[in-house]
C-alpha cells in the first residue's frame, strides 16, 4: 500500500504529514485522520494504513507542527506523569479553536486536491485531544465534511465559552462519538451533558461509552489498549464511512 511523506504549507509553518493510498490506481474518498496527543508514530501509521486499505485516501497530518516535527522526542509514552502534563500543555497550547479550524481547512483542501482523492465529501477522524479538532474541522468546512468519528475524545463538553459542543449548530456532518470509561478528560457527567447537547442539536449522531475501555484504548502502544473494544471501534468507523461516503 503506497505511503508518502508530504509537507503541507500552513499560515504558521509547515505540517510534516503522511499520505496513504489504497492499492490500485483508482480514486477513493478522502479521510482526514488526526492523531492522539502522542502524535505520528508507527502505531497510528498502521491504523491509518488499515483504513486506507479499505479504499480510502488517508491524510494524517502532524497537528503539532508548531511545536516540533514527527516523531516527537522523547516519545510521549516514555515520559513520567509530570513530564506528560508539561508535554500536553506544550502541544495543545498553540491549538486554539481558531487555529484548529484554520489548520483543518488547510488539510482538507490539501487532501481534496490530491489526484487520487475522489471528488466530493470526505470524513474526519479524531482521537483523544483531536476529537475536538475533528468537530472544528466539520464546523469550518461543512461544505466538505460528511462524517466525523471521535474516539476517547477529551474536553468535548466544558463550561468554557470555547467548549466544542457550542459549535454543533455549524455542523452538518453525521457524528459518531466513542467515549472511554472513567475518563478524566471526558467524565460521565460531561458525557451526559454532551449527549444532551447533541439531542438539542438535532443532527444525525451516535454517542456511546465503551464498557471497560479506558482513555486511549484504541492505541496498540497504550498501556490501556483493549483489543476487543478497539476492533469494535474500527468496525463502527467503517460503518460510518460506508454509510456517508459510498
Amino acid at each position: 500500500m503506497p505511503e508518502q511523506e508530504v509537507e503541507i504549507p500552513t499560515q504558521d509553518g509547515s505540517s510534516d504529514s503522511v499520505l496513504l493510498y489504497p492499492d490500485g490506481e483508482g480514486t477513493g474518498p478522502g479521510i482526514l485522520y488526526f492523531t492522539d496527543i502522542a502524535g505520528i508514530r508507527p502505531t497510528n501509521r498502521e491504523s491509518a494504513a488499515r483504513v486506507s486499505k479499505q479504499g480510502y485516501v488517508v491524510l494524517m497530518p502532524n497537528i503539532f507542527y508548531r511545536t516540533g516535527r514527527a516523531p516527537m522526542r522523547p516519545p510521549f509514552r516514555d515520559l513520567d506523569a509530570d513530564a506528560r502534563g508539561k508535554r500536553i500543555a506544550e502541544l495543545s497550547g498553540p491549538l486554539t479553536p481558531e487555529t484548529m479550524e484554520r489548520d483543518a481547512s488547510t488539510y482538507i483542501d490539501f487532501l481534496a486536491s490530491q489526484p487520487r482523492t475522489r471528488k466530493g465529501m470526505l470524513a474526519v477522524v479524531g482521537h483523544c485531544f483531536s476529537g475536538k479538532m475533528a468537530m472544528y474541522a466539520a464546523a469550518a468546512r461543512a461544505d466538505r465534511v460528511a462524517a466525523v468519528a471521535s474516539f476517547h475524545g477529551g474536553g468535548l463538553y466544558t463550561d468554557a465559552p470555547t467548549s466544542p459542543h457550542l459549535i454543533l449548530p455549524r455542523i452538518k456532518a453525521k457524528l459518531y462519538f466513542g467515549h472511554a470509561t472513567g475518563d478524566r478528560s471526558m467524565p460521565a457527567e460531561g458525557i451526559t451533558k454532551f449527549e444532551d447537547a447533541l439531542k438539542r442539536w438535532g443532527g444525525k449522531y451516535e454517542s456511546e461509552t465503551y464498557k471497560d475501555a479506558q482513555h486511549g484504548w484504541t492505541s496498540a502502544d497504550s498501556p490501556v489498549f483493549n483489543q476487543i473494544q478497539a476492533e469494535r471501534a474500527y468496525g463502527k468507523l467503517l460503518e460510518l464511512l460506508q454509510e456517508t461516503l459510498s
